[in-house]
């Protein structure tokens, strides 16, 4: 199977993703968070550089859980446009599980 290449608003979307990431993640180790969403320091270390642009959702899922991250906050921070990114101030949503 041959991947093509990702156009310039996937990779603008993966770097969004990465600096929300680390964000949330703030003084917490990479390696803790990675094991307890149950995925590679490697991989949780690339989505956060923006090296994987692309990550599986079930991925992106269990980060955000860990993190305390709503999906829809994760979606609105990736998917806003471009233009938009730049001139806004990011807003995290954090949920409180019981």
């Amino acid at each position: 199977m041959v991947r093509l290449p990702l156009t310039p608003a996937e990779l603008e979307r993966g770097q969004r993703l990465g600096a929300l990431l680390r964000r949330a993640r703030g003084e917490r180790s990479m390696l803790d968070v990675a094991l307890a969403a149950r995925v590679s320091p490697e991989t949780l270390r690339k989505i956060e550089s923006g090296r994987v642009a692309t990550p599986a959702f079930p991925t992106i899922a269990a980060i955000a859980d860990v993190l305390g991250l709503s999906l829809d906050a994760v979606w609105a921070e990736t998917s806003r446009p471009e233009n938009v990114a730049a001139d806004r101030p990011t807003l995290v949503t954090a949920h409180v599980s019981g």
